[in-house]
């Protein structure tokens, strides 16, 4: 519901956290951008951010918009880790829409003055001009998507609020993650209907009997949500600020990926190459960072980031988390066409200093542990 917590309810949410950091959690992280999260006033989260930076934790933010107030977002989740009193990252940050590229000068340039004057900022990124949600988080207003699917689905229903959310459809398709064209809106996975895997909104318009402009786009939208919407890929970065934000020495690599069923749907490939695409077209093929620079970003960096004293670097004493490549022949080999392929060039993945791939295929070893903060 969109409203202000009473203060025993912030009191319940603050104590919820002190918990969650007594248990092990390395910090505290917010989806702004998804309902209900979005109706989230600043202050409440600085207030819940004060209680975990008494135990040492770090604030990390899907921020709230990463469109037209990309801008904002980035001031609102520096002062949060500023007024909250930790560090504070923006996750997978990216500027999406066309009407919104080059932005990332400006993200950066705050990142850059918080850092100046003291604040403990950073940035994590994937490295794809693509971004992955599902369909309803994406192609609503968040006004039409409070209280669930029972008060979405009166809303469609109702005609005057249908007409509504449609003009909003049709501004986020022509501005935000449509990128302009009902093409660059991808089917993921769809549960009520797999075989839409793969098919873009243009291709669903088509199916629906419709010409695939923009409106009708927003049309075939609303009827995915009804029917029980789908997680989609929305083709709508820019490569020149990919680029600008993987070279600003406070980013790390992280993929924002799952661990898919090998074959099923259609996920976003920054689950399987993440890391390996890094390696292979922005250091070798465009020479944006170093080799160095991009093991740092994987691996010290946001060991160092999340508190593991005792991870991310070769040196004696340390746990032997390690990964043999070859810098000349490593590769991601998945597509957005053909998300489900490994990438190439690994020889060996050692996992608490015990072999779990060699030789192209995973050992039996199982040596991994849940990690939890340092408390």
């Amino acid at each position: 519901m969109n409203r202000k917590p009473a203060a025993a309810e912030l009191d319940k949410m603050k104590a919820l956290v002190e918990q969650g950091m007594k248990d092990g959690a390395f910090g505290l992280s917010s989806g702004l951008f998804y309902v209900p999260g979005s109706f989230t006033p600043t202050d409440e989260v600085i207030e819940l951010a004060k209680v975990a930076a008494r135990f040492g934790g770090v604030y990390i933010s899907h921020m709230r918009d990463e469109a037209s107030g990309v801008v904002d977002s980035v001031r609102e989740t520096i002062a949060i880790g500023e007024r909250g009193g930790l560090p504070t990252q923006v996750t997978h940050h990216k500027i999406i829409g066309p009407a919104n590229w080059g932005r990332s000068v400006d993200t950066l340039r705050l990142i850059d003055e918080a850092r100046a004057r003291g604040v403990d900022a950073t940035l994590d990124q994937y490295p794809y001009t693509a971004s992955s949600t599902s369909i309803q988080a994406a192609l609503l207003p968040a006004w039409a998507q409070e209280g669930g699917r029972r008060e979405v689905l009166k809303r469609l229903e109702d005609p005057a609020t249908r007409a509504r959310i449609k003009i909003e459809t049709v501004r986020i398709i022509s501005n935000e993650r449509g990128g302009g064209d009902p093409k660059n809106v991808v089917i993921a996975a769809c549960d009520w209907d797999p075989s839409l895997a793969g098919k873009s909104l243009a291709d669903v318009t088509r199916l629906r009997g419709m010409a695939p402009t923009i409106e009708n786009a927003a049309e075939a939208g609303l009827w995915i949500i009804k029917q029980g919407g789908c997680q989609g890929i929305f083709h709508a970065i820019n490569e020149e600020d990919l680029e600008r934000i993987l070279r600003h020495p406070a980013t790390m690599i992280g993929s924002d990926g799952e661990i898919p069923i090998f074959g099923r749907a259609n996920p976003h490939p920054r689950s399987y190459g993440t890391f390996a695409r890094v390696l292979a077209v922005y250091v070798r093929e465009r020479k944006a960072i170093t080799l160095a620079d991009a093991v740092r970003k994987m691996t010290s960096f946001p060991a160092q980031r999340l508190g593991l004293a005792d991870r991310g670097l070769l040196k004696a004493g340390m746990k032997a988390d390690v990964v043999v490549f070859d810098p000349a022949k490593v590769r991601d080999v998945a597509t957005f066409e053909k998300p489900h392929a490994y990438a190439e060039g690994f020889s060996y993945v050692i996992v608490n200093g015990q072999i779990v791939f060699e030789n192209g295929a995973m050992t039996s070893a199982r040596p991994g542990r849940v990690l939890y903060g340092n408390r």
